[in-house]
């Protein structure tokens, strides 16, 4: 793989990163842990994921482990504790962490040629070995998933939605217009019901 392609992915990865975070701008600690849906999805918890997504991806698997260790990283931590923070841990420590993983996973992925193999211990053993390539393209798409679930959640809690600060990357029209089009939609929806 050239390193333009290299370079494109890791561009994308980055827009999901600096998405993700942008998520949280502006918004309390209450509204940053809010559980938001029946699985308890919120902000925080969505950032504390990726970040442990992100060093065990670009780290363990290619064995350059990130240096920290924390709990809820541990195979043997509880279900779902790198889902939601706990009240010891702070905002800014886990976008702090978050950020401190990006540049382990960015090293990573400079220092070692694309076609580099790794081992997923938690994939099975089929799925074994993988490559850099490989890797750098499942943590982008599951970045990118989560900075989806981070719109509609971010959304939910005070209506502010789009792909980032500078571009929305959503229709132009004011609150009427979108109470109109929404109206339209459910009208749709409606006709479908038994």
């Amino acid at each position: 793989m050239s390193d333009v392609a290299k370079a494109e992915l890791c561009r994308y990865l980055q827009e999901g990163r600096d998405a993700m975070v942008w998520k949280l701008a502006g918004l309390s600690d209450y509204d940053l842990r809010r559980p938001l849906t029946s699985t308890a999805t919120n902000l925080l918890g969505l950032v504390k994921h990726l970040a442990g997504i992100e060093a065990a991806y670009f780290g363990a698997v290619f064995e350059r482990p990130f240096p920290e260790n924390h709990s809820w990283m541990a195979t043997d931590a509880s279900a779902n504790a790198d889902m939601w923070a706990t009240p010891e841990e702070s905002s800014v420590e886990i976008v702090a962490l978050y950020k401190r993983v990006w540049a382990h996973a960015d090293a990573t992925i400079s220092e070692l040629p694309m076609g580099a193999a790794g081992q997923v211990p938690w994939w099975r053993e089929a799925s074994n070995p993988v490559s850099l390539t490989r890797i750098l393209v499942h943590v982008t798409a599951e970045t990118m998933r989560h900075v989806g679930h981070a719109d509609i959640v971010r959304e939910l809690i005070d209506g502010s939605v789009g792909h980032r600060d500078d571009n929305d990357n959503m229709a132009e029209g004011n609150p009427a217009w979108w109470r109109s089009y929404r109206e339209t939609l459910e009208t749709v929806a409606r006709s479908f019901r038994d």
